[in-house]
């Protein structure tokens, strides 16, 4: 499975960085395959270790904020693994098929 999740700490300020580096920083301790972008981490693995990682990365923040929001978004697919990679790469080979198709289509026109 794979959970996407954000963790923001409420009643800190403006800059929540620093809250958010504590909760990245369980995820990347825990050794299971995960991306960090400006807006969600996305962690993979099994239901049991991903959202013990989700609770430990929540607590991380919480022990320094007053209040914190947690969203979650989860792919649940058994048997699926390296699905982090794996969905990625299959939407850039569709990107590149339609350049060169498109590239094809303005040469030949």
């Amino acid at each position: 499975m794979i959970v996407a999740f954000s963790v923001t700490p409420l009643g800190v300020g403006e800059d929540v960085g620093e809250y958010v580096a504590d909760a990245v920083r369980v995820v990347r301790e825990s050794g299971l395959p995960h991306r960090t972008d400006a807006m969600f981490t996305s962690v993979e693995g099994e239901w049991d270790e991903v959202m013990d990682v989700v609770r430990r990365a929540v607590a991380a923040v919480e022990a320094r904020a007053p209040r914190v929001s947690l969203v979650l978004k989860a792919d649940i697919r058994p048997g699926v693994t390296d699905g982090l990679t794996a969905k990625v790469e299959r939407v850039e080979r569709y990107l590149a098929q339609q350049g060169r198709q498109a590239e094809q289509a303005e040469q030949a026109g």
